[in-house]
């Protein structure tokens, strides 16, 4: 089954929409600041079409900021909410484009990750770290010495016995 291709641009878009509606009434700047923040690295991945790295990114930017969307709602979200009917309209059009900017970054998440793959990304994450492996067959054992030319002649003399010219 083919993945439907949807452009990076429409997922920047949707999100930078839908956190603005979710930032009109009830959310600290901590939410603004880091989902902006994410759309700021996803406005680079647009911008630099060959790149690996600003789509990897804009991924885990997109994974983090689901954990601190949970918690933001979890923490801020009013226990009772007694205000007046024109301000609870606001609060609830906006706690509802909130959540749906947190529902709809899964699917974003597995659209950039498909993006991250057409670019050349690999299939598993690999953030540089050395890894220890069993193989040992690309080693090379010190006990035998192979004289190749460049270490039966290491500074560079004639094979003769008389030494050639010095360079330094």
């Amino acid at each position: 089954m083919e993945i439907p291709a949807i452009n990076l641009k429409a997922i920047v878009l949707a999100h930078w929409l839908l956190t603005i509606w979710g930032c009109m009434a009830w959310l600290p700047y901590s939410y603004s600041w880091g989902n902006f923040s994410v759309l700021a690295i996803g406005v680079w991945a647009i911008a630099q079409r060959d790149s690996i790295d600003a789509v990897l990114m804009f991924l885990m930017g997109m994974l983090a900021s689901i954990l601190t969307d949970i918690i933001h709602f979890s923490i801020y979200y009013p226990a009772n909410d007694l205000s007046i009917d024109r301000a609870n309209n606001v609060f609830r059009f906006s706690a509802g484009m909130a959540i749906l900017s947190l529902l709809i970054k899964p699917v974003s998440c597995f659209f950039v990750y498909q993006m991250y793959r057409e670019r050349g990304g690999d299939y598993n994450v690999n953030f540089g770290f050395p890894s220890v492996t069993r193989n040992r067959e690309a080693y090379q054992s010190i006990d035998t010495q192979e004289e190749s030319a460049g270490q039966a002649n290491p500074f560079n003399q004639q094979q003769d016995g008389k030494t050639g010219p010095r360079s330094y």
